[in-house]
């Protein structure tokens, strides 16, 4: 990948207290009116103009900057495989880092790095903005900042936070457990069935026994495979036999996430089950999610989820749907048998899971 280094020397003193490196990817964010009114995107060489605050954080910044800006809606496995090899070419020589992503896809490509980067004990802090930095009223300021300090504290010479995490709008949550639920407020993500690592007040006060602990020792691994023949199957009333199978019948595939109803209902149509129980036997693993923002999968609960258990669809319990659908394709891709994937899909690899 040829990406672009940009150096900003933000510290005030000989020894900052910490080195973060920031990740522009490109969103909302990084836009700035030019002199014809027009949003273009930013020169982060310049961000100590737009935020001068940073200068007061008394850090050590480098920012690298996608070649490209790409808009969160057209990030895919590519983008994802590009961030997790910075990370893990430069995991040495910083002690934090803060990847600005648009806000549409980022609760994917968190999750997707929380799968990848086997053996973190440093803080990835995703951040991003619903209003472009250029704005009078714009949210990056203050979401760049906090993301900064939090990526950069240290309690008894270990970073508080060692996962991936997203922090927006005074909010800090695991990355994996986060979803976009709004478009158009600030408060844009929630974490409907895990706690808030931290909330940014006055002071940024941390709930640490919802924090991943730091393990020491650990050497950071890279798991760069992703499988892309998965699809997210999502229920609706009236949803027709054709549909189904058309589906599950694509050619080559070999995961589906399946959104249910409530704790993890479906109709209980014959033709459904059958078509359910027809790929399952043909070795497409099926991973029953809830539609629902928070509460979770209890298959079993209903004769319906019942006759799912039954036939050998795998309970998500309290995934979310991107959590499940990025951890689907990295279970595909790493694993060597079907066996596996299933062993592991209902069990928490990176804390997306109760």
């Amino acid at each position: 990948m040829n990406y672009k280094i940009v150096n900003i020397a933000t510290a005030s003193g000989l020894n900052p207290k910490s080195s973060i490196l920031i990740i522009y990817t490109g969103g909302t964010f990084g836009m700035s009116y030019d002199e014809t009114g027009s949003l273009v995107p930013f020169n982060f060489g310049l961000v100590i103009d737009k935020i001068p605050e940073l200068k007061a954080l008394d850090l050590k910044i480098t920012v690298i900057s996608f070649p490209e800006p790409t808009d969160s809606s057209n990030i895919n496995i590519s983008h994802w495989q590009d961030i997790g090899y910075i990370i893990y070419e430069n995991y040495s020589q910083y002690d934090g880092f803060v990847i600005l992503h648009g806000t549409d896809t980022m609760a994917y490509t968190a999750s997707a790095l929380s799968y990848m980067l086997d053996g973190l004990n440093k803080p990835v802090i995703f951040t991003g903005a619903q209003i472009p930095i250029g704005s009078t009223r714009s949210d990056a300021r203050e979401n760049l900042i906090t993301a900064l300090e939090i990526a950069s504290t240290l309690e008894e010479d270990k970073p508080i936070i060692s996962e991936v995490a997203i922090y927006f709008n005074f909010y800090l949550m695991r990355g994996n457990r986060s979803q976009k639920l709004r478009s158009s407020h600030f408060a844009a993500f929630e974490s409907e069935n895990y706690p808030y690592l931290a909330e940014s007040g006055v002071t940024i006060e941390y709930n640490k026994s919802s924090i991943m602990a730091f393990r020491p020792g650990l050497k950071l691994k890279l798991h760069k495979g992703f499988e892309n023949n998965v699809t997210i199957l999502k229920l609706f009333p009236g949803i027709s036999e054709s549909v189904v199978n058309s589906i599950l019948g694509t050619p080559g595939l070999r995961g589906v996430v399946l959104e249910t109803y409530g704790s993890g209902n479906t109709m209980n149509y014959d033709w459904f089950i059958k078509s359910l129980h027809s790929a399952v036997k043909r070795g497409i693993v099926i991973f029953n999610v809830s539609q629902c923002i928070g509460g979770k999968v209890i298959q079993g609960r209903y004769e319906s989820s019942r006759i799912l258990e039954e036939i050998g669809v795998l309970s998500g319990q309290d995934i979310t749907t991107e959590a499940a659908i990025t951890k689907l394709m990295f279970l595909l891709a790493k694993e060597k048998n079907t066996k596996e994937v299933k062993k592991k899909l209902i069990v928490p690899i990176a804390g997306e899971m109760s």
